[in-house]
């Protein structure tokens, strides 16, 4: 309530240009933005204790494998970075940069995949390759090599063009004198591309058509390209997300430098707060042409890390981002929204999940990196989401859903059959980690009508997760029915959480088909489950310093008054995982100590299928 006051004071000052005396000047060039909330992040934990981002569905796009190259992008390199995201003619495109092994270190592409609905995309292409030099042009003194390093994807023009851009420069630093030039292509709607040509030359050097590989848009024998071109180099807003690559000697810059990786939002009332990495923002009031001094947000604790501004489909304001201030462990990623973008709170969980880094890389920062949104004017996918995008690890590429209005509680019961929804489509308020080879879907439901939740894994390092997130409750009834096939693999725990991500109650479904539950810490196994078979666990909940609960196994009471495993005040989250709880690598977990590939990462290990269904939960 004290927020949304101080919101409306501030829009009320806003609106009749009155000072704000007596004030701090937030919102103004002094301090654009502010975060109020009182939660931060725990170092410690890989979900840092916060609580979710309510519905929010996470897919991994790219499982990279080095040894099988083919079941990742045909080339089996495992450094993976730089995402961007574009919706165009019904259609997801996603766009990262590649290099075999480490950050900044040649070769380097450029690919690209895409997707109808988001949650299924296609075997990656790659749209830039590495570079080659013409013939009698050498790399100049000082540098060893190509790369890519762009800081933005895709431009839709006016005319209906979609282009993707990438950046060429010299290893090991592509930065102003270390730069050739952005490129550019057409990305068609039939899945094939037009020719790449440079559009624009670094001002700090002295490539041109002359003595490098493709030619200037300019000489392109489609005016309808080139006029697409002309308008992406007239768009302020977009070039300036290049300036940390070319400073633009030449004037095609103007007012302050800014920093590394913009992003932005028009507030309200027209004016356009500029965000960059590490803290840095700034405030336009001419539509980006001029941006005020930049200042360091003293309430946004970031690092090397991107971070993603924009307004959401409810006309609110969202900052996505690492809240961490080293560079090496960015994780978790979160977001804080805002009315005004101007006063932002409730920082909660977009991705909580680090699985292991499989391969050594230089500069693979361990979680969730570099996120991205969809840049306004490069389309708006159905419906109120806000879709991100990053790498995790460096390595694997991921898109996250995030619904909005965004929301972290519930109230009320729940009561998910998961028949209202469509197979392999969307799973309401429900919060999905889904893997390559650890999917997380909507099927049709195993020995009875309608639809169920599937957990599916052979991923040797990473699980399937699925959280519902439920009214926060101290006494609490929560019933589920689960299956599993005939010789099945692997394992599923199970538990109940609190708000901070303890789990005063964890069952577990083992490798050998044993259904065990802790009894404060000790194990009591309840014997085998029977495959083929629904299965139903009741738990009667009481949340507190010496809670307990009582279990119900297939409507038989198979403990009275357990123990809770940890002591907590209330709870508010089922669960099911089809692997054990992790809490590494953690920020002790050295980061750029050389190490071979973990063992048998890039194989499939045998199938393990866990269905889920009739989820209720009821607050008493």
């Amino acid at each position: 309530m004290i927020y949304r006051n101080l919101c409306f004071y501030f829009r009320l000052l806003f609106l009749f240009g009155l000072p704000l005396a007596g004030f701090s000047q937030t919102g103004s060039i002094h301090e654009p933005v502010r975060y109020i909330g009182g939660n931060s992040v725990d170092p410690d934990r890989h979900e840092g204790r916060l609580r979710y981002a309510i519905g929010v569905d996470s897919r991994q796009t790219l499982r990279a494998n080095r040894t099988n190259p083919q079941m990742a992008e045909d080339f089996g390199w495992t450094y993976n970075h730089a995402s961007n995201l574009a919706y165009w003619e019904g259609k997801f495109y996603q766009q990262y940069l590649s290099n075999p092994v480490d950050e900044h270190i040649a070769p380097g592409q450029t690919l690209l995949t895409s997707s109808k609905d988001g949650r299924n995309w296609s075997k990656p292409e790659v749209i830039f390759p590495p570079y080659k030099a013409p013939a009698g042009v050498s790399i100049p003194e000082g540098y060893d090599g190509y790369m890519m390093h762009q800081r933005m994807g895709f431009y839709v023009s006016k005319n209906g063009k979609l282009l993707t851009i990438a950046f060429y420069g010299h290893t090991e630093d592509p930065f102003e004198k270390g730069g050739i030039g952005r490129v550019v292509r057409e990305v068609n709607k039939d899945g094939s591309y037009g020719p790449i040509y440079f559009i624009r030359y670094n001002s700090h050097t002295n490539w041109n058509a002359s003595n490098t590989s493709f030619p200037f848009y300019k000489t392109s024998d489609d005016k309808a390209f080139i006029a697409a071109c002309d308008e992406l180099l007239g768009n302020t807003l977009v070039t300036l997300q290049w300036r940390d690559e070319d400073n633009g000697l030449d004037g095609f810059y103007s007012g302050e430098r800014g920093g590394e990786a913009f992003s932005y939002y028009s507030r309200k009332d027209g004016k356009i707060v500029g965000f960059w990495k590490r803290s840095v923002t700034a405030i336009s009031e001419d539509g980006g042409k001029h941006f005020s001094k930049t200042v360091k947000a003293s309430t946004l604790t970031m690092a090397g890390g991107k971070v993603w501004a924009q307004q959401t489909e409810d006309e609110r304001y969202a900052l996505s981002y690492n809240p961490i201030d080293i560079d090496e462990y960015r994780y978790p990623l979160i977001v804080i929204s805002s009315d005004d973008g101007v006063i932002f709170d409730d920082m909660v969980l977009v991705q909580g999940e680090v699985p292991a880094r499989r391969f050594y890389g230089r500069w693979k920062d361990f979680g969730p990196c570099y996120v991205r949104g969809i840049v306004k004017g490069n389309g708006n996918p159905p419906g109120d989401d806000m879709w991100l995008t990053y790498s995790m690890n460096k390595e694997d590429m991921w898109v996250s859903k995030v619904p909005t209005p965004i929301r972290y509680t519930i109230n009320g019961p729940v009561n998910d059959s998961f028949d209202q929804l469509i197979e392999n489509g969307s799973i309401t308020n429900w919060n999905i980690y889904s893997p390559k080879w650890a999917p997380v879907n909507v099927v049709k439901s195993p020995l009875s009508k309608g639809l169920s939740l599937q957990l599916a894994d052979e991923d040797p390092y990473d699980y399937a997760r699925a959280i519902r997130v439920f009214e926060t409750s101290q006494n609490v009834e929560i019933k589920w029915d689960f299956m599993v096939p005939t010789n099945n693999n692997g394992l599923m725990e199970m538990d109940i959480t609190d708000q901070f991500g303890n789990r005063p109650i964890r069952l577990k479904l083992t490798e050998s088909g044993d259904l065990i539950y802790l009894s404060g810490h000790t194990e009591v196994n309840l014997g085998k489950v029977n495959p083929e078979k629904w299965n139903s666990i009741k738990l009667n909940i009481h949340a507190s310093v010496n809670g307990y609960f009582d279990l119900y196994w297939n409507g038989e009471l198979k403990g009275k008054m357990i123990p809770l495993t940890e002591a907590v005040k209330s709870v508010e989250r089922i669960s099911f995982r089809t692997g054990n709880y992790r809490d590494l690598p953690n920020r002790k977990t050295p980061n750029e100590d050389p190490e071979p590939p973990l063992p048998g990462a890039d194989e499939k290990v045998p199938l393990g299928v866990f269905y889920i269904d009739n989820v209720a939960v009821n607050p008493n």
